[in-house]
């Protein structure tokens, strides 16, 4: 076998010798191609070489005298050559060093094939898509322009092929699904929908006008227009409270610059007076639970009325019944006599409210509340009646025809309890929504929202002095409202149950006293708010109480049916020189 030049191996036949060895003959060879393996070299990359860097001279400070050598500015860096990638192996070539990378891409193409979106992810993205499309479609709407008179919005609803109305929708609803409408329309391109509609509403003006229609005889007000009669009460009781508010004015500037009037020993005397109440009668109202009682303007009587539905009236400083009022068909929840005349009033849960005279002849009913009511009162002019109710308003009446001028809605609960300003302009209402509210009668808005009690408010008072309004509720405490600053001036910790009436002293508003569920009442001081006189004596919780106009006689009354008559010590004389004189 030779090996020639061109690296072919030549194989030449051989035949046995004589001596049985082997020989080569003369036959020719015969070339096979043999195939050469070269090793395999890993290409070289190049190391980049960069320039060596000067060094940064140190900084030496200047000497006098010695010019300062300049520092040799550096050298810039040359660009970063581009590093060198290994070729890129063709078909059916062997990579060494790129198997790692091809492992690693189909470990990830094998990921994102096994890992694939869940429906309940699907679900949570398209909720969130569809979210964020309400969103933009509601921002959208907003800055549309939208008419605000309630037929310009009908007219454009007709106009845009939607009902002008659907049932129970009412104005602002109706408003807003214009809005909506309107933004659809927008985020779906139909512009020229919405710009053909408005100038179709501007071409109808346009008209209108050039026909002469005259549109000064339809008003559209912002606020619900009232009746005409609910006008006439406005103007009476603005010209009735200005003049009593220009008499407390005068009286209280009196008072202030006169150096006769002593305001401190009038307040001293006052509390003494308080502080000298005791018990003087004890009687039983009824065979069924008390919830209120009521002075008359002179106090020669006493109102109560019962859990039976039946009020009385009692002779006073005696307390002998003079009559009954049969009327209501359930529970009486209040009485309260009229402050000019003898008149008085009744509520009940039968949700109506009545109207008596002192002999027990039935005058008026008022009819119209949904729901029980609660407690009563009148206007200090004696012409109107105010009523509060579980149906979450409080009303006025006209006493002398028994119309209802005023619904009043306000409160997010039950209105509980009603009180009016001594100048008979103001109103203030308490509820089960912890809140107190102040009302102008003149212009039926509401000018204060007292916030301060965390539970149910059951008792409401305004002070003579024009300025203070307490509040009692089931927290078991009194707030003293200043209605110039608008807060709260003093919290009183009165009672361990909660308050279930407060009244200020009607003439100077020098005394205050609270009734409670801890079956006693207290009289508290309104110069510094601390207590007075603590009336106890009742077995069971107190529901309401009155205090005459000269503060001289107190009378409570509790759910164990007495009607308790506490007077101060000057009357028990009084009474007892009568009897002497008798």
């Amino acid at each position: 076998m030779d090996i020639d030049e061109d690296n072919s191996v030549s194989v030449a036949p051989t035949e046995p010798s004589p001596d049985g060895q082997t020989a080569a003959s003369a036959v020719p060879l015969i070339p096979v191609p043999v195939e050469v393996v070269q090793p395999a070299i890993p290409p070289i990359i190049p190391v980049p070489v960069f320039p060596v860097i000067a060094p940064i001279p140190p900084v030496i400070a200047p000497i006098p005298g010695v010019t300062p050598t300049i520092p040799r500015t550096l050298a810039p860096l040359p660009p970063r050559p581009p590093i060198p990638r290994p070729p890129q192996a063709q078909n059916g070539d062997i990579r060494g060093s790129d198997t790692d990378s091809d492992q690693d891409d189909s470990g990830a193409q094998r990921t994102t094939s096994e890992y694939e979106i869940s429906e309940e992810s699907r679900l949570v993205r398209e909720r969130q898509e569809k979210a964020m499309q309400e969103f933009l479609l509601k921002r959208r709407a907003a800055a549309l322009a939208v008419p605000t008179n309630d037929m310009a919005v009908r007219a454009r609803l007709r106009r845009l092929g939607e009902p002008m109305t659907l049932f129970g929708e009412r104005e602002m609803e109706r408003r807003d699904r214009l809005r909506t409408l309107m933004g659809k329309l927008d985020s779906e391109g139909e512009l020229e929908k919405l710009m053909r509609v408005h100038e179709e509403e501007e071409a109808a003006a346009a008209v209108s006008i050039a026909d002469g229609a005259e549109d000064e005889n339809v008003q559209y007000p912002f606020y619900t227009e009232g009746p005409k009669n609910l006008l006439e009460a406005r103007k009476e009781i603005a010209k009735y409270s200005l003049v009593r508010a220009s008499m407390r004015l005068q009286q209280a500037k009196r008072k202030r610059d006169d150096p006769d009037e002593d305001l401190d020993a009038e307040v001293n005397c006052a509390l003494e007076q308080a502080a000298s109440l005791n018990l003087n009668c004890d009687e039983i109202g009824d065979d069924r639970p008390l919830f209120g009682c009521s002075f008359s303007h002179d106090g020669e009587m006493l109102a109560t009325c019962a859990l039976n539905g039946n009020a009385k009236i009692w002779s006073m400083p005696q307390v002998r019944r003079l009559c009954t009022l049969k009327g209501h068909t359930v529970h009486a929840t209040d009485v309260s006599f009229s402050p000019i005349n003898n008149t008085l009033a009744t509520a009940s849960a039968d949700r109506t409210a009545k109207l008596w005279n002192s002999e027990g002849v039935l005058l008026r009913t008022f009819e119209g509340h949904l729901n029980r009511l609660a407690r009563i009162a009148f206007h200090p002019s004696g012409k109107y009646l105010g009523t509060t109710s579980f149906d979450k308003t409080w009303r006025l009446w006209d006493v002398e025809t028994g119309e209802e001028l005023l619904l009043q809605e306000g409160h997010s609960r039950s209105v509980y309890g009603l009180s009016f300003h001594k100048d008979g302009s103001l109103a203030a209402s308490c509820g089960l929504d912890s809140l107190a509210r102040v009302w102008d009668l003149r212009t039926g808005r509401s000018v204060l929202a007292l916030e301060g009690h965390v539970k149910p408010i059951y008792g409401i008072s305004f002070s003579p002095n024009g300025y203070h309004l307490a509040t009692g509720g089931d927290d078991n405490t009194c707030r003293i409202w200043d209605l110039r600053k608008k807060k709260s001036l003093y919290i009183i910790p009165a009672h361990s149950k909660l308050i279930s009436q407060v009244k200020f002293e009607p003439q100077d508003g020098y005394v205050l006293l609270t009734a409670s569920y801890d079956m006693t009442a207290k009289v508290w001081s309104s110069r510094d708010f601390k207590p007075v006189k603590t009336l106890s004596g009742h077995e069971d919780k107190l529901s309401s109480l009155d205090v005459v106009a000269d503060g001289q006689y107190v009378a409570t009354v509790s759910h164990d049916r007495h009607i308790k008559l506490w007077s101060c010590r000057d009357m028990e004389k009084a009474a007892e020189k009568g009897m002497d004189i008798d």
